[in-house]
């Protein structure tokens, strides 16, 4: 190849050479556990997507950390992620402008849409999901805007926040409010109701702990789905079964009796980092 050739081969944009592939986090949401599908749940069997270590579980994962020089690898047809897995990921971006796409790996944006991007490329174009649409796919990076910045006179910290994808088994009154052994008495409990676990979003934070829970697909409901929050004060333990860790108890207080209430979840591996999240 001659010297103008190899500058002219340099000048070709990135974005129109084919990366090496980067699963992204709503690349990885799509697995279905294999107690799922006897519950009309949605857990993931890959219980390490979930709960890859501590400081993750299924917190946002900070884009400034990709260091990728180019855009994961285009799939062969726009990818629409389900609202099971929507639920799972915060807006990192917001669209500043309409982008209308012009190649089938590319996302539409409206001005306003929440975007969680999972990668910001060297080229100046993004990966990452319009959460309006459900739609995932590629768009200039110019086009959005870090919530970071949206609001740069709020001096007030954000809460830090973890999610994680359980199934709840149910709740039983308890006598003392601390140990694991309230844990295995109240998973021993549940165990003799054969109670089916039902799909829920754990969420960890600073405040508090707030269980959501999670609709069939399929399934109309008349009345609103649980929704609990439980403020950080009144979360007297957190702990997982010491032989079957697959099992999660915390206990909470009633916020004006003396009254404790264990709650049990079910996953397909160890909530250990959901233990050690709530601390």
């Amino acid at each position: 190849m001659s010297q103008d050739n190899k500058e002219i081969a340099r000048l070709i944009p990135i974005k129109n050479r084919k990366p090496h592939s980067v699963p992204s986090l709503a690349d990885e949401l799509g697995d279905l556990s294999p107690w799922s599908q006897e519950t009309d749940s949605t857990i993931d069997s890959d219980t390490e997507r979930y709960y890859p270590s501590i400081d993750s579980g299924l917190s946002l994962v900070s884009h400034h950390n990709l260091h990728d020089s180019t855009i994961s690898s285009r799939s062969a047809s726009p990818v629409t992620l389900p609202p099971s897995k929507l639920e799972l990921l915060e807006a990192t971006h917001r669209s500043l402008h309409k982008f209308i796409p012009r190649h089938f790996d590319e996302v539409e944006l409206e001005i306003g849409d929440p975007i969680y991007v999972s990668n910001e490329a060297e080229d100046l174009w993004c990966e990452g999901v319009n959460l309006r649409t459900g739609r995932q796919g590629i768009f200039p990076s110019a086009y959005a805007v870090d919530v970071e910045y949206e609001d740069l006179q709020t001096t007030t910290p954000k809460p830090k926040r973890e999610r994680f994808l359980l199934g709840y088994l149910g709740s039983v009154e308890t006598s003392a409010h601390k140990g694991n052994a309230v844990i295995c008495q109240a998973v021993h409990k549940i165990r003799q109701t054969q109670h089916r676990p039902h799909s829920c979003i754990l969420e960890v934070s600073d405040e508090g702990l707030r269980m959501v829970e999670k609709s069939r697909p399929g399934q109309h409901r008349k009345v609103r789905g649980l929704d609990y929050f439980y403020s950080l004060k009144n979360v007297m333990f957190c702990g997982f079964h010491p032989r079957e860790p697959c099992y999660l108890g915390f206990i909470s207080k009633h916020p004006n009796m003396q009254r404790f209430a264990c709650h049990v979840f079910l996953a397909s591996e160890s909530t250990r980092p959901v233990a050690e999240a709530v601390g």
